[in-house]
């Protein structure tokens, strides 16, 4: 038995198809559609960058606090010992260097602690 309206929800499918084809999309109201998966993947770059300058932050504080507690002096003289050193001694004294952002956390860290004193 044929149906008429069959050859109508067939060309409405094969005109659905050729659209997801291009990369459109049907959303119904009240459900989650195509873009609001888009947006997810935007937000999906930056979890790479968040745990890297998470890292690099934890890496500055840790530095600028050695090189409060330790005082600049000592602290130059331990770099020079380990750039004198063989093999890693001379990445880890410039990895340890003292930088702007070290010395700023070391400032941050003087200032914050005389105002307790």
């Amino acid at each position: 038995m044929f149906d008429p309206n069959f050859k109508d929800f067939n060309e409405r499918v094969g005109r659905l198809k050729a659209v997801h084809a291009q990369g459109h999309g049907f959303d119904a109201a009240g459900v989650l559609g195509r873009a609001q998966f888009r947006r997810s993947q935007r937000k999906n770059r930056f979890r790479l960058v968040m745990p890297i300058v998470l890292v690099l932050t934890a890496v500055f504080a840790l530095k600028g606090s050695i090189y409060y507690f330790v005082g600049a002096g000592p602290y130059e003289t331990r770099l020079v010992a380990l750039q004198q050193g063989e093999g890693f001694g001379k990445l880890g004294a410039l990895l340890m260097a003292p930088d702007r952002a070290t010395l700023w956390v070391s400032e941050v860290l003087r200032r914050s602690l005389q105002k307790r004193s």
